[in-house]
């Protein structure tokens, strides 16, 4: 039974911004889409793989939030939602608070035990 829960949970796997840009692809179309909206086939010309790959990154992309894809007559256009990448500067800027206040304890630390030897030697 637990085998069967874990893989229902892999098959439903939660889609992030984290997900969006851990492919080199699907940040370059997230550049490319940032300077404006683009159709699928504008997007295809840029990259040495097929319409369906492209699709398929550009379906990641849209579960993810990073990505708006709308009909306007028989083009669907893809639009950058570039405001999700906020919750990775936010991530970016938490770890690095974390990992200065890890290290300025470290620095203590080593003062401190550099001072306690040099007490003892000297």
């Amino acid at each position: 039974m637990l085998k069967l829960a874990t893989k229902w949970l892999y098959m439903v796997e939660r889609r992030d911004v984290f997900q969006a840009i851990a492919d080199p692809t699907r940040r370059m179309i997230i550049q490319r889409l940032s300077g404006g909206a683009l159709n699928i086939g504008q997007i295809v010309d840029d990259f040495g793989i097929t319409r369906q790959g492209i699709a398929k990154h550009l379906k990641v992309l849209h579960e993810c939030g990073m990505v708006t894809l709308t009909q306007r007559g028989r083009e669907q256009m893809c639009e950058a939602r570039l405001d999700q990448l906020d919750e990775v500067a936010d991530w970016v800027n938490e770890s690095r608070k974390r990992w200065n206040q890890r290290f300025e304890k470290l620095d203590k630390f080593l003062a401190d035990t550099k001072d306690s030897k040099n007490e003892i030697t000297g």
